[in-house]
């Protein structure tokens, strides 16, 4: 397998961007995990993405704004929430990097609902709150029917313009925040759907406070007891969804060829 190095720049679309919206006020909270730790969550043709040997876990909470689909304008009251997920990093066998999607909290029940039956992503509908104060920014959300899942958390975003600077060539960060598609199982397929935005403007930050249940609910017990391996904020990007394509599997590609029957298309529209 080809696997590109991994770039803070987006690469082509690749096909009609069929849902825009805008992140901010972002933190990224992050677990270094051995790779067997997650890799039964990966969907079919996927395996965890790994740096150093280890691959990562992601509390990622920010909010989404500005919602729009097929170029047409925003939907204040159907796209503008805040959103908690828990993700993991995936990597297929075309070499195209990714995020799985563990469980994405949102406090609107339409989109949530929506994105669960186009998408098959797990997002699970909750009672949610983000705030900013005296340079701190506190997100908070309960799972509406499983209070245990529930996170709080309260960050400082630094101020030091060289040390921030510096995050756009450090390959941790690139690796945790330049994931440009996410991979999916819907109906028993793999599915890849990529996305486009300009490189997170990234901060350091201090994490002042951290109490969480979307982790443990999520299967990975006992993470959240521990200081994130990182902690990063980003004030905003414009972000741009291409249909979700499924991913034809190699080995099914090969079969099929030798058949002679007739060769699957490399991509195929899900939705």
């Amino acid at each position: 397998m080809n696997v590109p190095a991994i770039s803070p720049k987006a690469p082509a679309l690749g096909g009609r961007a069929i849902l825009r919206q805008r992140w901010s006020e972002a933190t990224f909270l992050h677990w270094r995990v051995d790779p067997s730790v997650v890799e039964k969550y990966m969907p079919e043709g996927c395996s965890p993405d790994t740096m150093g040997g280890t691959t990562w876990v992601g509390l990622i909470s920010f909010q989404m704004s500005k919602s729009s689909f097929f170029g047409s304008p925003s939907i204040p009251w159907l796209g503008d929430f805040p959103e908690v997920n828990v993700r993991l990093y995936s990597i297929d066998e075309q070499g195209r990097r990714g995020v799985v999607f563990l469980s994405l909290e949102a406090s609107h029940l339409v989109p949530v609902l929506i994105a669960r039956a186009a998408f098959g992503l797990n997002y699970r509908w909750a009672s949610m709150k983000l705030s900013q104060r005296d340079g701190k920014v506190a997100y908070r959300t309960k799972r509406h029917g499983q209070p245990g899942a529930a996170s709080h958390i309260i960050v400082r975003p630094g101020c030091d313009p060289a040390a921030n600077a510096a995050l756009a060539a450090d390959p941790v960060a690139t690796f945790l925040t330049a994931r440009w598609g996410f991979h999916e199982t819907r109906l028993g397929r793999t599915l890849y759907a990529r996305n486009h935005h300009e490189p997170w403007p990234l901060q350091h930050a201090e994490l002042l406070y951290l109490e969480d249940g979307l982790l443990a609910a999520a299967g990975l017990e006992g993470l959240a007891g521990r200081a994130p391996d990182s902690v990063l904020y980003a004030s905003d990007v414009t972000t741009v969804f291409a249909s979700p394509q499924r991913l034809v599997r190699a080995g099914r590609r090969r079969a099929s060829d030798e058949g002679g029957r007739k060769k699957p298309p490399a991509v195929a529209p899900a939705c």
